[in-house]
Parts: C-alpha cells; sequence; structure tokens
C-alpha cells in the first residue's frame, strides 16, 4: 500500500514514523466503525440465529469485514516498517477489493429485487443509489490507489478515502436503530427503505474521517496533502448527488435494469 517517508525530502525519524502510524489510526477507527455499526443488526443476531437474510448477505459481510480488517493489517506493516511485507500482500489486497466489488454491486441489486417484490416501488428504486454510488467511489478511490503505489502519498490517503465511502452502510445502522429500534432480525432491507436524507447524513459525517486526516496533515506537513481534498470533494459531490440522482427517470430505469439482467 504505501511507504512510510512519502519523499524523498521527507526527514527520517520520528516524525516518519508518526505520520505512518496516522493510517493505522485511520484504518482502526474504519473497521471499529464497520464492526460495531453491524453489530446489532448483523453479527449479534448471528449467535441467537434470529438473522433473516439470504446467503448472499453472510459473503457480502465477511468480505467487507475482511477489507477493513485487511486494511488495518497493511496500515499496520508500513506503520512498523515492514515495506515488503505489505508488498508481498498487496496482490491479495487487489482481488480481495475486486471481489468486494463485485458481490457488493450483486448484493445491492438482489436487495431491489427483493423489495420491488414486496410492493416497494420507485422508493426502494431511489435508495438504491445509496449503495451502488457508494460501492461506486469505493472501487474508484482504490483502484486509483492501486494505480499510485509508486505514489504512496497519494496511495494510502485513497486507499483510507475508499475505505470510508464503503463504511456508509454501518454508519447509517444507527440512525436506523434511532428510527426503528432494536428487535430479533430486525434489519434494514426487510422494511421499506428510510428516508434518503438519513444515508446522506451519515455518508457526510464519515467524512469526518478524512478531515481528520487532513488536520494532521496541516500539523505534520504544514499544508494539506491534495489527495485529501481531491477524495473529500469527490466523495461530498457523489453524497449530494444522491437524491437528486435518484428520483431521475433514467435512475428508475437503470434501476430496473440491473434487476433484469440480474435474474
Amino acid at each position: 500500500m504505501a511507504t512510510v517517508v512519502e519523499n524523498s525530502s521527507e526527514r527520517p525519524g520520528r516524525l516518519a514514523h508518526v505520520r505512518g502510524r496516522v493510517f493505522w489510526w485511520l484504518a482502526t477507527v474504519c473497521a471499529a466503525i464497520a464492526i460495531l455499526g453491524f453489530a446489532p443488526t448483523y453479527w449479534l443476531q448471528l449467535p441467537a440465529g434470529t438473522f433473516v437474510g439470504p446467503p448472499l448477505l453472510h459473503i457480502h459481510a465477511a468480505l467487507n469485514t475482511g477489507w477493513v480488517l485487511f486494511l488495518v493489517s497493511q496500515a499496520w506493516l508500513i506503520s512498523e516498517g515492514k515495506l515488503r511485507n505489505h508488498r508481498d500482500w498487496g496482490l491479495a489486497g487487489i482481488s480481495l477489493a475486486s471481489v468486494v466489488v463485485v458481490v457488493g454491486y450483486a448484493t445491492a441489486i438482489e436487495g431491489l429485487t427483493y423489495e420491488l417484490a414486496h410492493g416497494r416501488g420507485d422508493a426502494a428504486r431511489a435508495f438504491f443509489t445509496v449503495p451502488v454510488l457508494s460501492m461506486t467511489v469505493f472501487a474508484g478511490f482504490t483502484a486509483s490507489a492501486i494505480a499510485c503505489t509508486r505514489r504512496p502519498d497519494w496511495h494510502k490517503r485513497l486507499m483510507i478515502a475508499g475505505t470510508v465511502s464503503l463504511i456508509g452502510a454501518a454508519a447509517g445502522r444507527v440512525g436506523f436503530l434511532m428510527g426503528v429500534g432494536l428487535g430479533p432480525g430486525l434489519r434494514p432491507g426487510l422494511l421499506p427503505p428510510p428516508p434518503q436524507a438519513l444515508p446522506v447524513v451519515a455518508g457526510l459525517l464519515m467524512q469526518l474521517i478524512l478531515v481528520a486526516g487532513m488536520v494532521h496533515d496541516k500539523r505534520t506537513r504544514g499544508s494539506v496533502h491534495p489527495a485529501w481534498i481531491v477524495a473529500l470533494s469527490v466523495s461530498i459531490a457523489v453524497i449530494l448527488l444522491e437524491i437528486p440522482l435518484s428520483h431521475t427517470t433514467s435512475w428508475l430505469t437503470f434501476a430496473d435494469w440491473t434487476t433484469r439482467i440480474a435474474g
């Protein structure tokens, strides 16, 4: 993923170590949100035997959890200066990210198909923007990060930005629990789609992780790295686009098309 020293002019030693360590902390925050956010509606329901959902959801959960844990481990290797080990795992990370994207899209389409079958119509088609755009942003940032392996300063920041887009659904679970409550087998997808403002707010709040990276850059580098600025701008633009896009005829037609090709 990335080297500890960002460029040849950066002085080695404690400062470089601190800069590497912050990405481990950011990755750990992402992992904590992903796991704890899904705990009430998934992880705690598994041992109780109350979870209701198709097998694909279990694969989706395992892959996404595997990704955030992989990110933490890769960031830790860099923070400890174990660059060779980090690179050795790189191909596995590319493969894992690819499967995460494919299964993520498939899960979103299966969820839409279920909701349409239960008469939720355009509300379900409109909400379909949330998982599709989130997964697309994850795919875009992660692919860009992989392309920047020789530019580690961009690489590690884009990896964090991509993962932030992936964990928005976990953050949204908090709003779901506040609005609906917790019950055996209760989870989003079994009920009508929530107001689209909920995932928008959750997505915007998740951008505070990028802001934390920007603040750290300002304190240690003297300026904010452009990767953060690009990532934050794109992420916010996509999040704000979700609601207006979701009600267009083109999007509603696209949503129906995905269910037909999946079938």
